[in-house]
């Protein structure tokens, strides 16, 4: 399965947040996805999901890509009345997959039993995570998939985007820790002004990070005093 994303581009009112995004996704493959704050990264991600209309194509060999991907939000939404487990089988129902042996496939080792909107911020995330894995997607979007997780879930995450690829699934991440993105990624773009502005393989992930650095701290901290 490939997707090709040609010009894409979305405005809110006079704001044009995404300038004509072209891009090329191929199974097997991970991609990061980097910029500040503001930058259009979950406005882009929510045009590939279909949850935002948007000017440009989107195209999926074999069908409608929404209907093949599992997108992770940066802050999932849980309805109050559903228990972790009636997530999941809401989850597994809309992709017509079964939903038994939900508690062998609980690798976090959730409390499924307990209202979901009563996790803490780490554990939604791992939740929402599990849901879109156990629909078995081909295309998986993941918008800070560390976020608020403990250390021993982040590298559980980082197996499971191996395993992803493995499987030849397609992976985008967004990730404000560079280190998860050098340990899982094949290929980083990074979106700055509404545009694409390169496109990084793994031979130079460290000069990339080396201009993130220089760009972020600076001379920021020549005018603070530490003692």
């Amino acid at each position: 399965m490939n997707v090709e994303v040609f010009q894409l581009t979305k405005s809110f009112g006079k704001d044009e947040v995404l300038k004509g995004i072209d891009l090329n996704f191929q199974t097997g493959q991970v991609y990061g996805l980097v910029g500040q704050n503001g930058a259009g990264k979950t406005t882009l991600f929510n045009c590939l999901a279909g949850l935002e209309t948007h000017g440009g194509n989107v195209i999926a060999e074999g069908g409608r890509l929404k209907d093949r991907l599992g997108f992770l939000q940066t802050e999932p939404y849980f309805p109050s009345w559903l228990t972790g487990r009636e997530y999941l089988r809401l989850f597994c129902k809309a992709r017509g997959v079964p939903d038994e042996g939900l508690d062998t496939q609980n690798v976090f080792d959730l409390p499924l039993d307990r209202y979901a909107q009563q996790y803490s911020t780490g554990m939604k995330k791992k939740l929402g995570l599990l849901a879109v894995l156990l629909q078995r997607n081909e295309f998986f979007i993941l918008d800070e998939p560390f976020n608020g997780v403990d250390i021993h879930s982040a590298l559980l995450i980082t197996e499971i985007i191996q395993r992803l690829k493995n499987e030849k699934k397609i992976v985008l991440i967004s990730s404000h820790i560079f280190s998860t993105l050098k340990d899982t990624c094949d290929i980083i773009h990074v979106l700055d002004g509404g545009n694409i502005t390169e496109i990084i393989g793994k031979d130079d992930f460290e000069r990339l990070e080396r201009d993130m650095a220089a760009f972020a701290i600076g001379n920021r901290l020549d005018a603070l005093r530490f003692s």
